[in-house]
């Protein structure tokens, strides 16, 4: 499971509690649905697809298209830059910030939060990266709370407004919940889609013959897009913990253990994919698990989904001769796989 917390207390468990100082970061992360189980997850994902609906993400759809052809026009403008600073992060922290309905002259502010937040779901984050984490947690708590009161008071046709409405049976989401909603959405539905653009066009520059492939018929983009996120996955590595003891495939895992759920490995399962380390955007079946699986699929599937067939539109469209034009760097990072940057010339 994602957490123990929902059966056991930590010293139960068998592991020592966290510092009382993480204190903001653990209620922030603790009650979103990223570290919750049923029945609690169950509830809140529930209200929470109440809101985030099919017709929302719809209704984004020209602000996305929009914006990532404004990003793109920049960078053409330029002559070229780094990819991921000026078209692949801008793009989703702008589109999660107008789905909040996050006023446009405090949208600066989402991007360092939610980097420093993710700081924590690395390998042994040091005390810098917690106090960071911590810090930000705090603040971007606050200034939610300040947003949901101001919308409270004034409901608009936002998804604070929608989380607000969000009801069953006479159950609500609590203050704290819609906050935890918030921040996940921001975290979750930024990096994932940043990483994927930056490592995918990394892969498309790699392998120059399917590059040339898509630039020639992008109707097969939809399909480029699943492919690419199965070849370099974003999110690598998961972490579950094992709440009784069980035996997979021949090996005895107690209560207590700590499993690493490696995707990445996962996507070039050569039981399951042809060629598994090959890229092929026109492979008929790419079942890949870069989105997850199980109740804890991801909910901003959609959303991501249309970021990036928006942004690899514009740029195959308005930059037919876009090349690498510096050999990148990675971030040196174990679980959220990404390019410090990624430099590239319009040609």
């Amino acid at each position: 499971r994602r957490t123990y917390l929902h059966r056991f207390g930590h010293e139960e468990f068998g592991r020592s509690a966290p510092p009382d100082w993480h204190e903001p970061f653990h209620t922030l992360n603790d009650n979103g649905l990223l570290d919750l189980e049923a029945p609690d997850h169950t509830r809140l994902r529930r209200l929470v697809s109440k809101a985030f609906t099919p017709r929302m993400v719809e209704r984004l759809a020209p602000y996305v298209h929009r914006t990532a052809d404004e990003l793109v026009t920049a960078l053409l403008a330029d002559g070229g830059g780094d990819l991921v600073a000026t078209v692949a992060e801008p793009l989703p922290v702008a589109v999660i910030a107008e789905m909040l309905g996050v006023p446009a002259a405090d949208r600066g502010l989402l991007r360092p939060w939610s980097a420093a937040i993710c700081g924590m779901y690395e390998l042994n984050p040091g005390e810098d990266t917690a106090r960071a984490a911590v810090r930000a947690s705090a603040e971007f708590s606050a200034y939610l709370r300040h947003l949901i009161a101001v919308r409270r008071a004034e409901p608009g046709e936002d998804l604070i407004s929608a989380l607000i409405a969000a009801y069953e049976e006479g159950d609500r989401l609590s203050e704290q919940e819609m906050v935890s909603t918030c921040a996940l959405l921001l975290n979750a539905g930024h990096e994932a889609t940043v990483n994927t653009t930056g490592n995918a066009w990394l892969a498309l520059f790699r392998h120059p013959e399917q590059l040339t492939a898509l630039r020639a018929d992008h109707s097969l983009l939809p399909g480029a897009v699943e492919e690419l996120m199965r070849f370099d996955t974003p999110l690598h590595l998961f972490e579950r913990w094992v709440l009784d003891d069980i035996e997979v495939a021949g090996v005895h895992l107690p209560r207590g253990s700590e499993v690493a759920l490696l995707l990445g490995s996962a996507n070039r399962d050569p039981a399951r994919f042809d060629r598994p380390d090959a890229l092929d955007l026109t492979r008929p079946d790419v079942p890949h698990l870069s989105l997850g699986a199980g109740i804890h699929y991801c909910l901003g599937a959609p959303l991501a989904r249309l970021e990036l067939a928006a942004v690899f539109g514009a740029l195959l469209r308005r930059a037919p001769g876009l090349r690498l034009a510096a050999e990148p760097e990675w971030k040196p990072n174990f679980v959220i796989r990404g390019l410090r940057e990624l430099l590239v010339e319009a040609g």
